[in-house]
């Protein structure tokens, strides 16, 4: 009898969206008189605590690891309900022609209203005003917050664009990547185990089904992508050289020595050849010869790598590191590597990673740091790794996470905000 009333309440939630969702997108002044004529149904069931948390979902933010099977089964909720989206009209376009933001009274705020009623990051209650008020400011920073985008309440050129792509193809997107989920999901991915999720630029310290960290990251641009792969983190070295890639040293060393020749004494970096060191002045810059040459810069504070770098076998010989460079993690689109991974508060990361190795607690660890010396550490009990490719996700009950498809794996040119100017 139960499963019976669930699944009638459930008909009945669908049918409800499906008619407010009509109502916004049309535009129509009754879309209030939508919203009341379903709450004061007799036949709605529990369908009000229901909407309830449509318009006030659960808080973006989760402990739920992205592998996972509830993971799975929230996705396949959230598409049931932009399939009931996409059935009603989807949702309307705002017009991206000015900044909206707190204060502003406008027209396209209704536009941009409506839009958030049917996604769900705002509650019909708060009305169809031309004015962006504190509930409007909340919702954007809310769909902001969903699709990796800074949380600052401003309806932007990437707030815009993300905000325009179309339900069809947002659902798209949760069908793409549904399949990638249940693809790494289904097995054992380990008791402690690593996620970078590459479009989310976000890494995931996973341990007995729960993240115990989470990492901003920095990862490969889209001409130098870093690599999908499964491996494990056997490794951590402190104070790391730095060894240069050939791509590196093609594409930027080089350009940089014909601009200053004194590029390399400045930022540490010395070239080996087979019998030693060798003289940068010995060098004809004006080709690419320097490139047979390994490039080496030394530990410390400038080191491309910072503090530490964390190894794992892969035929890219791709790594993840720290970097002096701490500003990029603010950036907004954090594609801007060679390929290997920047990660934010690595030291956390690390101290976690090492915990089953004797001797390597925090002190330890910073101490080391210190001194400088270049220290390669063996990682007891090494932990798997996982480079993967998931653009959109959902971590609770109405709350539906989408990324740049930086790379264009999800096939629709859209879904790349990225490109947007």
């Amino acid at each position: 009898m139960s499963g019976m009333l669930m699944k009638s309440s459930r008909r009945s939630f669908l049918s409800g969206s499906a008619a407010l969702a009509a109502a916004l997108v049309a535009g129509k002044a009754s879309a209030q008189d939508a919203v009341t004529d379903i709450l004061n149904s007799s036949r709605r069931g529990n369908w009000d605590d229901q909407f309830d948390a449509v318009s006030q979902a659960g808080d973006v933010q989760s402990r739920l690891p992205i592998f996972s099977p509830q993971t799975i089964s929230y996705v396949q909720q959230a598409i049931g309900r932009y399939q009931g989206i996409v059935t009603a009209g989807g949702w309307p376009d705002v017009p991206a022609t000015k900044k909206l933001q707190l204060g502003v009274i406008d027209p396209d705020v209704e536009a941009l209203r409506r839009r958030l009623m049917v996604s769900g990051d705002l509650s019909p209650n708060a009305g169809l005003s031309q004015s962006f008020d504190t509930y409007v400011d909340a919702a954007v920073k809310r769909f902001q917050a969903r699709h990796g985008l800074p949380a600052d309440g401003v309806m932007g050129t990437y707030s815009f664009k993300a905000m325009n792509v179309s339900a069809q193809v947002r659902l798209g997107q949760l069908e793409t990547n549904l399949v990638r989920l249940q693809t790494m999901s289904n097995g054992f991915l380990g008791d402690r185990y690593v996620v970078v999720n590459v479009p989310a630029a976000q890494i995931e310290a996973v341990e007995n089904g729960r993240v115990v960290q989470r990492h901003t990251a920095i990862v490969g641009k889209i001409d130098r992508q870093t690599p999908l792969l499964n491996s494990k983190i056997n490794e951590i070295i402190v104070n790391p050289y730095w060894n240069a890639p050939v791509s590196i040293v093609r594409k930027d060393i080089i350009p940089l020595m014909r601009k200053n020749p004194n590029y390399l004494t400045e930022n540490h970096i010395r070239i080996l050849g087979p019998n030693g060191e060798i003289d940068p002045k010995t060098i004809d810059w004006s080709t690419e010869d320097a490139a047979q040459f390994r490039f080496r810069q030394d530990p410390g504070a400038i080191n491309a790598m910072a503090s530490v770098k964390i190894n794992f076998p892969s035929p890219e010989n791709v790594y993840m590191h720290d970097t002096p460079s701490q500003g990029l993690f603010n950036k907004l689109m954090r594609f801007d590597s060679s390929g290997c991974v920047r990660v934010q508060n690595v030291r956390d990361l690390v101290v976690w990673l090492l915990r089953d190795t004797p001797g390597w607690n925090r002190q330890h660890f910073e101490q080391v740091i210190k001194g400088g010396e270049n220290t390669p550490v063996a990682v007891v009990n090494p932990v798997p790794v996982y480079f993967t490719y998931i653009s959109a996700w959902s971590t609770g009950d109405k709350v539906v996470h989408f990324r740049d498809d930086i790379y264009a794996r999800d096939g629709v040119s859209e879904l790349q905000i990225s490109s947007a100017q």
